[in-house]
């Protein structure tokens, strides 16, 4: 069950969430809840793998500001990442490794 001190554990920044939520903790969980069934996570890594570089941008800059807007600070530093290499361009960047980090912090939200 997925909790404020279980999110905080797992390095949320649940006290800017609630705030953002005017400290309303369930609706805040909700969001939280409906943030990890986001479907850009999974469209985000199959346009980087297809090379699609600007529709990952797009899946990239929507879960950033989603992410922020519930400070999943865990997922959303790798998430960051990824959306300002997207947006620079950088067909260089690691975006493995950052999807890796991506989706084990994410793995272990969804665990809750």
């Amino acid at each position: 069950m997925i909790t404020i001190d279980a999110l905080k554990e797992l390095g949320a920044d649940t006290e800017e969430g609630l705030t953002r939520c005017m400290n309303n903790e369930a609706f805040y969980l909700r969001l939280v809840g409906i943030a990890l069934q986001d479907a850009n996570f999974a469209k985000l890594r199959a346009d980087i793998e297809a090379g699609n570089l600007d529709a990952a941008f797009e899946s990239a800059h929507a879960l950033k500001g989603m992410l922020g807007n519930v400070s999943l600070t865990n997922v959303e530093t790798p998430v960051v990442k990824i959306t300002e290499a997207l947006r620079a361009k950088d067909q260089d960047a690691d975006y493995a490794e950052w999807l890796t980090q991506m989706e084990t912090e994410l793995e272990k939200l969804r665990a809750l």
